[in-house]
């Protein structure tokens, strides 16, 4: 059944034109404006900041060294956005990008990544998920896949206790089928874009490995990957060795360029 998902967003795809295409060429599903996600951002954003503790000082001078290198390597639209970046007081290894180029990173991301290469990693990533438009990709597929089980729920007369069932095995398929698996490859997709980027601003891009190594030793348990909604730490250091090649070339005309940031990481 987990085709009935899939098919109500290729008809809402179809019908309401609103297929676009990623950095790296693939074919996305947005249904909102970029006003309408940029102003939750920055919603979100303002309140994230009045919830959690603002570091300040060498950290913040640290990780707006290098968001700035690598702002300055994006061109049109995705340059004018409106970049920020804060450094949050939390033990957890996290980091986060909201629409309109909102972003956070966590001073436990900054006990695990060791150098500006590292942490460039992590920016890049997260300035990968924006330019990419996946916050819009996200709400939209999880509004049409509402939308869907909400007109199966009507033609196929589900109701009672049977129908609840069935309505609760189906949202599982989707969650599963759909949602989460687009997730992982918003997740494989912002690693590749992150990599390129941090190379183009003479970020050595061989640290994204490292910095993965790092997150895999210091990390427990992880739940299976068909169940995650990001891939497991192997299968991103698979990816980002694939695209080592393109990146390494990328790394090199940078630095041949005079591109050599130079972020003092805090003691």
């Amino acid at each position: 059944m987990r085709w009935i998902p899939r098919l109500a967003i290729g008809a809402l795809c179809v019908s309401l034109a609103a297929c676009a295409s990623s950095p790296t060429g693939r074919q996305q599903f947005t249904l909102y404006s970029d006003e309408q996600l940029n102003q939750m951002g920055q919603q979100a954003f303002e309140q994230y900041q009045q919830d959690m503790t603002v570091v300040g000082g060498a950290h913040a001078r640290y990780a707006q060294c290098i968001a700035d290198a690598l702002v300055a390597e994006l061109s049109g639209r995705d340059r004018d956005y409106n970049w920020q970046i804060r450094v949050f007081q939390d033990d957890s290894a996290n980091a986060f990008a909201l629409p309109g180029g909102y972003m956070g990173i966590h001073t436990g991301l900054l006990d695990i990544a060791t150098d500006q290469n590292q942490v460039a990693t992590v920016v890049g990533h997260e300035m990968g998920h924006v330019v990419a438009n996946h916050a819009n990709e996200r709400v939209s597929t999880q509004s049409a896949t509402q939308v869907g089980m909400s007109v199966l729920s009507s033609v196929a007369g589900l109701q009672g206790p049977q129908g609840e069932q069935m309505l609760g095995l189906l949202g599982a398929g989707a969650q599963y089928g759909i949602l989460l698996p687009f997730s992982r490859r918003h997740e494989s997709e912002a690693d590749v874009i992150g990599l390129r980027l941090m190379a183009e601003a003479g970020f050595d891009p061989r640290a994204s490995v490292t910095l993965w190594e790092n997150m895999q030793a210091a990390s427990g348990g992880q739940p299976p990957v068909w169940m995650s909604t990001h891939p497991s730490q192997g299968q991103r250091m698979a990816g980002l060795q694939a695209n080592m090649d393109d990146a390494m070339a990328r790394y090199e005309q940078a630095r041949s360029a005079g591109r050599q940031p130079n972020c003092p990481r805090p003691s």
